[in-house]
């Protein structure tokens, strides 16, 4: 199980001993099974990706803890990630090979078994063998993030938290990656925490949601009750969503913006 227990954390506003802090996560507290897909949706500000990065223990929480089976600081090689920009994921003079790599190293593999592996993995994202000798610009934006999920698969990770991992894809191909995830899911048990500002692609994906709304998760619902949700940010954005107005909290950003 990983576990968010009390997270808070809180950022300077500007340099200085009188700077003033402000807070971007306050109490947050989650659960995410292994093999389960936990949605955390919120709009731009709402701390979401600061979350994120504490729960890859790349951020220290102010106060909390994030815990793997009830352990601390055993997370950083349970949890990898899959970000949303692709192209700086990958370095750009690097081959695909070279960036898939990076995970087995000092794993003591001979080139026979890395080869196998890296193929294999590349075959379970809809890739064949010839992208191992490609580089960052010769892959479309959907190729490039099927890289970063090989990579991130070959980490052993039991969690992979996907930060807004396909807002910056076509339409057609965000569809083709959730349905890829979901697939890969299936075949690794893997678990996701799959952060998020569009309900239609949680709605697909995930088991639960959680909503984030300043800094505050307001509401965690099952995938099939979302129409159960009683925190009025929570059915708003609800409310948009099924009128058509948007895929998630970015109609729901643009409504508050209209209403001045």
């Amino acid at each position: 199980m990983l576990a968010a227990e009390g997270i808070a954390k809180s950022y300077s506003s500007r340099p200085g001993r009188r700077a003033q802090r402000q807070a971007v996560l306050e109490e947050v507290t989650l659960r995410c099974a292994e093999g389960e897909c936990l949605g955390i949706i919120g709009a731009s500000g709402s701390g979401k990706s600061t979350l994120g990065r504490i729960l890859l223990g790349l951020e220290r929480p102010d106060q909390g803890k994030v815990t793997i089976d009830g352990r601390e600081r055993a997370h950083r090689d349970a949890v990898s990630a899959v970000f949303q920009d692709y192209r700086s994921s990958i370095h750009p003079f690097f081959t695909v090979r070279q960036a898939l790599l990076e995970p087995l190293r000092g794993k003591r593999l001979g080139r026979a078994e890395t080869d196998r592996r890296l193929e294999e993995m590349l075959e379970q994202v809809g890739l064949d063998g010839s992208y191992l000798e490609r580089y960052p610009h010769e892959l479309s934006g959907g190729q490039a993030q099927r890289v970063c999920i090989a990579r991130a698969l070959l980490t052993g990770a039991r969690w992979i938290v996907l930060d807004e991992a396909v807002s910056s894809l076509d339409a057609s191909v965000q569809a083709q990656v959730l349905e890829l995830l979901e697939r890969i899911r299936g075949m690794h048990g893997i678990g996701y925490l799959f952060i998020t500002h569009d309900l239609e692609a949680a709605a697909f994906l995930c088991d639960r949601i959680a909503i984030l709304h300043e800094g505050r998760i307001v509401e965690t619902l099952a995938r099939g009750r979302l129409g159960e949700a009683r925190h009025p940010y929570a059915r708003e954005l609800l409310a948009l969503f099924r009128s058509g107005l948007g895929t998630g909290t970015g109609a729901l950003n643009a409504d508050k913006e209209g209403k001045g």
